[in-house]
């Protein structure tokens, strides 16, 4: 064969083994492409639940702030503590890295207490903010009791917001019928402790008859619509937790005496230092419950009762 004519020849069968060649490549891609959709559709399905789920847990938490802490009312939507811890949003520890003490402290102008600790977080325990408070002398179980009985609306009463502890009362009305021998803990009685948001309009305006808004707060800030009582016997208090509301608080300790431990968040441990000490009856101590964790403890002797509420 002439050299011409073979390269001739060779020159076709080349082309015609390149029209033909098997694109391994591509079938390999053309095979896995089904797969791979089917498994970026499956992701965006997993997406789209875990929106949903994220929305709904947002929603309940907005429903659950808006009864509690801006109605002061009972919310059947409860998070656990657990979960509303790992939702907390961590704490810049510039707060409480510098606070040695809580100092207690008397006669303190608005101007001073709010450069210092309004809104600082600092703790601090104020001694005579109660002496015009009628309330000291007259408040107690009895008191409470009676106000409560003669009070219309009772079920709108016991829709406040209300904290039984360990005590297994139902709401505020079972929590006020107890016997007198359980209130003055005679011998074979359990001990109590419980706490109760007031955002009952008559009952409010008659118990704000005998306290006011504390004389140091700034000049400019307002007392919370709602107030808070606990009130309860030696050995019992509040376990340690730490609050989910939007301001600072005081709380005034008008019978008995409580201890506090206040601890700092947990990012913040090596940087902050822990406190323990006693609020005395006449004593307002005043804190940022959104930043520090807290437990109470009454002590022995008489009855505890304090009152609290959020200031701005």
């Amino acid at each position: 064969m002439k050299e011409g004519k073979l390269e001739q020849t060779r020159s076709k069968l080349e082309q015609i083994l390149n029209i033909h060649k098997p694109n391994y490549l591509d079938s390999t891609f053309q095979e896995l492409l089904p797969n791979f959709c089917k498994g970026f559709l499956f992701s965006e399905k997993w997406v789209k639940w875990i929106k949903i789920v994220l929305l709904g847990t947002l929603i309940l938490l907005g429903v659950k702030y808006y009864y509690e802490e801006m109605q002061g009312k009972n919310c059947a939507l409860y998070l656990p503590r657990n979960l509303r811890y790992a939702f907390r949003p961590p704490e810049n520890c510039n707060f409480c890295a510098n606070i040695k003490n809580v100092p207690r402290l008397k006669n303190i102008s608005p101007q001073e207490f709010e450069k210092k600790f309004a809104y600082s977080a600092a703790p601090v325990i104020i001694s005579d903010a109660t002496k015009n408070w009628t309330a000291v002398s007259l408040f107690n179980y009895w008191y409470f009791r009676d106000v409560y009985t003669k009070a219309k609306q009772k079920q709108h009463i016991r829709e406040c917001q209300f904290l039984p502890y360990k005590t297994g009362f139902l709401d505020i009305y079972d929590a006020l019928d107890m016997p007198e021998d359980r209130v003055e803990l005679k011998p074979g009685e359990q001990p109590w402790y419980f706490g109760w948001s007031n955002c009952h309009a008559e009952t409010a305006e008659e118990f704000r008859r005998h306290y006011g808004r504390p004389y140091f707060l700034p000049e400019g800030s307002e007392n919370n619509a709602v107030d808070w009582f606990f009130i309860g016997l030696s050995g019992l208090g509040a376990q340690m937790h730490i609050d989910n509301v939007r301001l600072p608080s005081w709380q005034a300790q008008l019978a008995g005496s409580k201890r506090w431990l206040l601890v700092p968040p947990p990012e913040c441990y090596l940087q902050c230092r822990r406190f323990d000490v006693v609020v005395q009856q006449g004593d307002i101590i005043v804190l940022d419950t959104n930043k520090w964790y807290h437990q109470t403890f009454v002590q022995p002797g008489a009855i505890s009762l304090t009152i609290g509420a959020e200031y701005d």
